[in-house]
């Protein structure tokens, strides 16, 4: 079962949550340091690592569960957010460069139809990062953080599932050593705690990002048709927006 979107928002919202969120984007960076030009989706709660791809990417669009609901993003302008259902992503076959996975699989119901779909949209060259709670870690268990919510994975067991749905593991980082503690001495050793981390190779980080290429070959892809829900704010999350014959399409366009 997925967090609200609300919940989330309200995380990230906080000095931890803008701590976490610098820790786990400096390692999305360490694998996707440059992404000109390339098509990127979020699958989700990943808005709150997507900003800093805007002025790259070609394109971006954040794809946020039904289940879970959306905060609209970005802020202004037009909205890049659709809520989708994880098993019939609403994009054309091959229309993806790259994927960012975060705050999905833990909660996923679907896990093996939602990898397909995420083969499915992804170009022959593309790539996926998965970020998600690791099993081994404190967060996983500190259910006042989004890491403590939801089914964690081992690195052998997010690599399994990636393999299984025709992906090759390419990278692992972690990220996150700091305690979970909103209290200040935490906050402040943040930084501190993720150097020493990394170079001794502590145990117990939070978070496993792992990039994977997609497999291509003898996969044969099904081509099929795809609708996008528009989205309009609501008082306090996106809905989707109904016309007079159902839900509108929206335009993957820049």
């Amino acid at each position: 079962m997925y967090q609200d979107a609300s919940e989330l928002d309200t995380f990230y919202s906080s000095r931890l949550g803008e701590i976490t969120r610098r820790l786990v984007l400096a390692r999305i960076r360490a694998l996707w340091p440059d992404v000109s030009d390339l098509r990127v989706a979020g699958l989700g709660h990943a808005s709150p690592f997507l900003a800093v791809f805007r002025n790259e990417a070609e394109r971006i669009l954040a794809l946020a569960p039904a289940t879970q609901g959306a905060i609209r993003w970005p802020g202004e302008g037009r909205s890049r957010t659709c809520l989708i259902a994880e098993d019939a992503l609403p994009l054309p076959d091959q229309s993806v460069d790259r994927v960012l996975l975060v705050h999905a699989l833990e909660h996923c119901e679907a896990r093996t139809a939602a990898m397909r779909e995420l083969w499915r949209i992804l170009t022959p060259s593309g790539r996926l990062v998965v970020v998600v709670a690791y099993r081994g870690g404190m967060w996983a268990r500190a259910d006042h953080t989004p890491f403590g919510h939801g089914s964690p994975f081992s690195e052998r067991q997010i690599n399994r599932l990636l393999k299984e749905s025709m992906f090759t593991p390419r990278a692992a980082e972690r990220a996150i050593y700091v305690p979970p503690s909103h209290r200040g001495l935490s906050l402040w050793s943040a930084p501190a705690w993720e150097r020493v981390g990394r170079k001794w190779g502590l145990p117990w980080p939070g978070v496993l990002l792992v990039e994977a290429v997609k497999e291509v070959h003898g996969a044969i892809p099904v081509a099929r048709r795809f609708r996008l829900q528009r989205l309009v704010a609501g008082p306090d999350r996106i809905q989707p927006a109904r016309s007079g014959h159902g839900y509108e399409t929206l335009s993957i366009t820049p």
